[in-house]
């Protein structure tokens, strides 16, 4: 929105001339159900005389007091609050109405729809803590915090500090006054208030202070958390990192809520992190998905040293934050749970992403420039956390992982409550490990894009490898050639299973690699570079090993190698090097045999994508309705209740194409069908339900019957989806209305409309929309928060049609408007570039 944009030049010259001491922050939350009252006392040090600015977006702005003087409210302009004629000491007051938000961004207000009851959370990151008191809003001008909250007295209210018990101060009103925080950025700060259900216990940490520990959801889905578990999980973080980091945890209590209509996966506010309703599970879930609720919780448990102890000084830091705490978690989820093959996870979430994102025309350096804050919110992306953490798992590598540890802890050490930049981190490493590391970091760091690695090998008749080298090209756009440290591992049948039957690690540089430690050994069935998987960077397989993956993928041991061939055949499709149709084949052949669940679920989804998509536009009908049909017999082979048989029947029914699989589909539902051990639990219901609107076999009446029946937030996400995935005009056109023409929508039910209205089953009703696409951007752009606007330039985007038509409107948008925001440009240009990698890909699968 226009005047709520702030540069990172603004915030140098702020910080040149300002140092804050402490917040207090008064909020009264009883007003109604639209405002809240925010007082807001900051004392801050200036150079005595300048000018500056305050940040605060507000419907009314009451009263300001700069040094006991009154300012004029019109000071109060742009979500800016202007200051002028500092002192060297000084004490703000501000008294404004802010509103409450359905956007998951400031403070969110949430009424659930089962018992009316209201519940309220923060969300900060990036620039909202705005939306809820004055506040220097940037990462470096860090200071106490100290809140003191009126509420309704049966409610909870949770903060960073530990909740002190609260004080009468009305009929049916109480006032929280907590403890001032420690020295922390304002990103991190937080409120949580309403009925929420709540179980406490505790731990000891290493320096021998018992840590308070909490967990918290709503009354509707309390039944359905298991507590003791996030318990479990949470005390085996708090003792891997406490020993690796060489650090007792800094804050003085922990505290896990899940909160309604969250936007991301979770927040790292200082003690009182907040996650996604999604991990409370109400219906069976994939081991995906409880795998990645453990990830999630020792990610915001990493947060709580490297990002709140010690925080970057701007936003071209929030790559090192978020991928530092990719990798810490991971490393913590594989050798600290149960969760052993984390980094096969890692691999086959975390890294596709990041190989797509780092082929986007929007690639950057992992350290971005980061102008301002709209620069900020699109690089919350898979540069900045799964690029990154896959360049950290290859920087300990690099370094020795001990010498890695060594390094973060000294950096710990060094600069707790500070901000810092990545230099200090890389001083640290460089003492522990003795590598330098500035080229290092230039060549990793500071430029985009990805290599591909290949083998080249020369072998005698008998099958002895003479010359083994590893060729290292790069795209013509980013021809950065970069050092890895990497395994190579040798793959031979041996009966009904593909083992590794010798591995080396190396040091591999420059355009070719002779690796002279391979020479005599003789050739294996399949040569896999990168194996363990510590460098980032695609690979290629050899005609043999390619021949012997595809016929035997499912008989390789090792789940990571599998996870590999598996990238590196979807990586050989995206780039047009191989068809879809090929690699439709390979997925259907191979997956049933796969154990490893995320890798399940992300093969499953290109698979889709592929039938969707990718496969010549001639062919398209035919593969996807050969896909259902293949997924429903995985679905029916499986093992009852296993992992397996869900995801393969959620995948046939999203791929359903014929009548006679939207049937199957139907009599699934009703129990006409029944498969052993698959019980149709609320989620599946709906998910079964969508693929039934999108096939047209039930109408808005159906659905809100259903809707009736699980009147829940989740409940109506589902049911938003499934009447947007209805194939008529008038209901696409419905669902339109419902997200553009209407700002009342929830973030939650936004996202769910959006990703009905584009359901590949209905792809025929989106054509008429393709101008109306493009007419909404600036307005979009204009009126709606970053958080809204984005959900629908990127969800209501027709890419389900990936034809030529639409990569021409695209185009022609871009260049009609090359002075839109930089930000609105990059996601419309992200959007473009799936479709022109679609028409490659359809191309190189009709030959």
């Amino acid at each position: 929105m226009p005047g709520e944009n702030l540069t990172r030049i603004e915030a140098q010259e702020r910080r040149a001339v300002v140092d804050t001491q402490s917040y207090q922050v008064v909020l009264d939350l009883t007003t109604g159900p639209e405002v809240f009252r925010s007082t807001t006392t900051v004392r801050f040090t200036a150079t005595e005389g300048a000018s500056t600015f305050i940040d605060l977006i507000a419907r009314e702005v009451h009263a300001i007091t700069l040094n006991g003087s009154d300012v004029d409210v019109a000071a109060f302009a742009d979500s800016r609050i202007a200051l002028d004629g500092l002192a060297a000491e000084n004490v703000l007051v501000v008294d404004a109405d802010c509103l409450y938000t359905n956007t998951g961004e400031g403070l969110h207000r949430f009424v659930d729809p089962v018992d009316g009851e209201v519940y309220l959370y923060s969300q900060f990151e990036v620039p909202d803590s705005r939306r809820v008191f004055a506040v220097f809003e940037q990462p470096d001008l860090k200071a106490e915090f100290q809140f003191t909250i009126t509420a309704p007295d049966a409610w909870k209210v949770v903060s960073n500090s530990p909740t002190p018990d609260p004080v009468p101060a009305g009929e049916g009103v109480a006032t929280w006054t907590f403890e001032p925080t420690p020295r922390i950025s304002s990103y991190i700060t937080a409120l949580v208030a309403g009925p929420y259900e709540s179980t406490f216990s505790e731990l000891t940490s290493a320096s021998g202070r018992v840590i308070p520990l909490g967990v918290y959801a709503r009354k509707s889905l309390w039944q359905h958390l298991d507590a003791d578990y996030v318990f479990e999980k949470t005390r085996q973080g708090f003792a891997y990192y406490e020993e690796k980091f060489g650090v007792p945890y800094p804050f003085a209590k922990y505290d896990q809520l899940f909160v309604p209509e969250f936007n991301a996966g979770a927040m790292e506010n200082a003690g009182a992190v907040t996650f996604t309703e999604t991990y409370v599970f109400r219906s069976k879930v994939t081991d995906a998905v409880k795998e990645r609720r453990v990830v999630t919780i020792l990610h915001e448990l990493a947060h709580m040293w490297f990002g709140d102890l010690v925080t970057m000084k701007w936003w071209n830091g929030l790559w090192l934050n978020e991928s530092f705490a990719e990798w810490a978690s991971t490393i913590a989820t594989a050798e600290a749970t149960e969760w052993t093959e984390a980094w096969t996870t890692f691999n086959a979430m975390e890294k596709s992403w990041a190989y797509r994102q780092d082929q986007l025309p929007s690639t950057h350096p992992v350290v971005a420039e980061i102008n301002d804050l709209e620069d900020v919110q699109v690089n919350f992306d898979g540069i900045t956390y799964a690029k990154g953490g896959s360049v950290l798992k290859q920087l300990a590598a690099w370094v020795g992982i001990e010498e890695f540890f060594a390094g973060v802890s000294a950096y710990f050490q060094k600069h707790s409550w500070g901000n810092t930049e990545l230099g200090d981190l890389l001083v640290e490493l460089e003492q522990t490990s003795g590598r330098e590391l500035t080229e290092w970091s230039k060549k990793w760091l500071e430029t985009a894009g990805v290599n591909t690695l290949t083998p080249a090998v020369e072998e005698s008749v008998d099958g002895t490898i003479t010359r083994f080298s590893i060729i290292q090209t790069a795209p013509a756009d980013y021809p950065t050639i970069r050092p890895h440290r990497l395994g190579v591992g040798f793959y031979d049948l041996q009966g009904d299973r593909l083992v590794r039957v010798h591995n080396l690690e190396l040091d591999v540089d420059g355009d070719r690699t002779d690796v002279a430690e391979l020479i005599g050994h003789r050739r294996p069935d399949l040569i896999l570079l990168n194996d363990d998987d510590l460098a980032y960077a695609k690979i290629r397989l050899d005609d043999r090993s390619l021949e012997t993956a595809v016929a035997h993928l499912a008989k390789i041991e090792d789940p990571l190698a599998r996870s590999l061939v598996w990238g590196a055949a979807w990586d050989q499709t995206r780039d047009a090097e191989s068809s879809a149709s090929a690699y439709i084949d390979l997925v259907l052949g191979n997956i049933g045999s796969e154990t490893e669940s995320t890798t399940v679920r992300t093969t499953l989804g290109q698979l889709q994508l592929a039938a969707n998509s990718y496969v010549a536009p001639e062919l398209r009908t035919q593969s996807r309705i050969t896909v259902a049909d293949r997924l429903w017999a995985l679905a029916q082979d499986a093992t009852a209740g296993s992992d397996s048989q869900l995801q393969f029947v959620t995948a046939f029914a999203s791929a359903a194409a014929t009548p006679e699989q939207v049937e199957i589909v139907r009599a699934l539902r009703s129990g006409e069908i029944v498969l052993e051990g698959l019980e149709i639990d609320a989620d599946l219901s709906w998910a079964l339900l969508v693929s039934l609107a999108a096939g047209g076999v039930v109408t808005a009446g159906d659905i809100d019957e259903a809707l009736a029946a699980d009147n829940t937030a989740k409940g109506g996400e589902f049911a938003a989806q499934a009447k947007a995935a209805l194939p008529s005009a008038d209901a696409k056109q419905a669902a339109w209305r419902s997200l553009v023409e209407n700002t009342d929508l929830p973030n939650t039910v936004v996202r769910s409309t959006a990703a009905g209205f584009v359901h590949p089953a209905t792809v025929e009703y989106l054509e008429p929309f393709v101008a109306s696409y493009f007419d909404m951007l600036l307005p979009i752009w204009a009126d709606r928060s970053y958080q809204i606007a984005s959900y629908l330039i990127v969800g209501l985007y027709p890419a389900p049609l990936a034809n030529i038509a639409l990569r021409d409107a695209t185009r022609s948008w871009l260049t009609s408007n090359s002075d839109a925001p930089a930000a609105l440009r990059r996601l419309v240009a992200e959007n473009l570039a799936g479709v022109e990698r679609a028409l490659a890909v359809q191309e190189r699968d009709a030959q």
